[in-house]
C-alpha cells in the first residue's frame, strides 16, 4: 500500500471525527454552576429587621422559662438561621420556625439536619404577620419593638395560657410575667390571659341553700380590679391576677370577713373554691352576665 493512500485515509478519518465532535458537544448534559456555600453576616438586612443572632445560653434560657417539653408546639417568629427552634426540637417540642428569607430558611434546614433533628423541626418561607400560629404553646421572637405591637393584639387573642418569650424587646404596658439576664442580655416571658372582664355571679353551696356574690372585674391583660357586691354593700376586689386561665382575686367583707377565689376560666364560666379566713375552703361556680 502507498504512502499516498495512508495519507487519504488518515485525512478522510479525521475529517469525520472533526465533523461528529460537534455533534457529541451539542448533546453532552452542561455542568451544574457551583454554588458557593451561604453564610449569613450579622447586621444583615431582612424584611423588616437585620439578622443578628440569640447566644446560645439565652436560647436555653428562653425555653427554660417557657418551661418547654415534648408536650408543646413551639413556634419561633423570624427564625433565621433556626437556632431558637432547633434547641426547642432538641428538647422533643414539635417545632416551627417562620422565616422571610429563602436563603436562611435553607441554611435552617441544613442545620437541623446537622445536628439530628431535621426531622423534628420544620422549617417555612413566610410572613410572619400572615402566617398561622395559633396552634402554638409556645412563641419564641427576636423582633424588634414595632413588631412586637404590631403582633401584640393577635398574640392576645391566643389561647390562655400561651406562653411567650421574647429576647430584648418588649410589649410596652403588657408587663412580663417573668424576666432573666444573662450576660447582659435579657429575655422576657408573657403568659397569654383570659379575658375576664364584665360582669359575674359567682354562686357557692351553703348549708342547704347557696350564697351569692355580684363581681364587676376590670381587667389590663393579667392584672384584675374590680368590685364585689355582697349583702347589699360593695367592696373593692384585691390581689386580682391571671396566670392564663387562672384567676386569683380576693375581698374583705364589711365584717372584716377575707374571702379569697381561685379557680379556671373557660369562656364565660369560672369554676375554682373560695377560701377563708377561717382555712375552710368552698367550692363556687361563677357566669359571666354582661360586659
Amino acid at each position: 500500500m502507498s504512502i499516498a493512500r495512508h495519507s487519504h485515509r488518515f485525512l478522510a478519518l479525521a475529517f469525520g471525527l472533526a465533523l461528529a465532535l460537534p455533534a457529541c458537544a451539542q448533546n453532552a448534559p452542561l455542568a451544574e454552576p457551583v454554588k458557593s456555600e451561604y453564610k449569613p453576616q450579622i447586621g444583615q438586612a431582612g424584611k423588616d429587621v437585620v439578622w443578628v443572632p440569640t447566644p446560645p445560653e439565652l436560647v436555653e434560657r428562653m425555653l427554660d422559662m417557657a418551661k418547654v417539653t415534648q408536650q408543646d408546639t413551639v413556634i419561633d417568629l423570624g427564625s433565621g438561621d433556626g437556632r431558637i427552634a432547633i434547641a426547642a426540637a432538641k428538647r422533643g417540642a414539635k417545632t416551627k420556625g417562620i422565616e422571610y428569607n429563602p436563603d436562611m430558611v435553607d441554611l435552617s434546614r441544613k442545620n437541623a439536619a446537622a445536628q439530628g433533628v431535621g426531622d423534628k423541626v420544620e422549617f417555612v418561607r413566610g410572613d410572619i404577620f400572615e402566617t398561622d400560629f395559633g396552634n402554638a404553646t409556645v412563641i419564641t421572637m427576636y423582633l424588634l419593638p414595632g413588631l412586637n405591637m404590631k403582633l401584640r393584639p393577635k398574640l392576645l387573642d391566643m389561647k390562655p395560657g400561651t406562653r411567650i418569650v421574647s429576647h430584648a424587646f418588649n410589649f410596652e404596658d403588657w408587663e412580663p410575667d417573668q424576666n432573666a439576664e444573662v450576660e447582659y442580655r435579657n429575655a422576657y416571658l408573657w403568659i397569654v390571659p383570659a379575658k375576664v372582664a364584665g360582669t359575674w355571679r359567682f354562686v357557692s353551696p351553703v348549708g342547704n341553700g347557696q350564697e351569692t356574690v355580684d363581681v364587676q372585674l376590670q381587667q389590663k391583660f393579667q392584672k384584675v380590679a374590680g368590685t364585689a357586691r355582697r349583702d347589699g354593700k360593695e367592696v373593692p376586689v384585691t390581689e386580682g391576677r391571671l396566670a392564663g386561665d387562672r384567676l386569683t382575686f380576693a375581698y374583705t367583707d364589711a365584717s372584716g370577713v377575707k374571702h379569697e377565689y381561685s379557680g379556671k376560666v373557660t369562656g364565660d364560666r369560672i369554676a375554682g373554691t373560695t377560701k377563708l379566713q377561717t382555712g375552710a375552703s368552698v367550692p363556687f361556680t361563677a357566669t359571666r352576665s354582661g360586659s
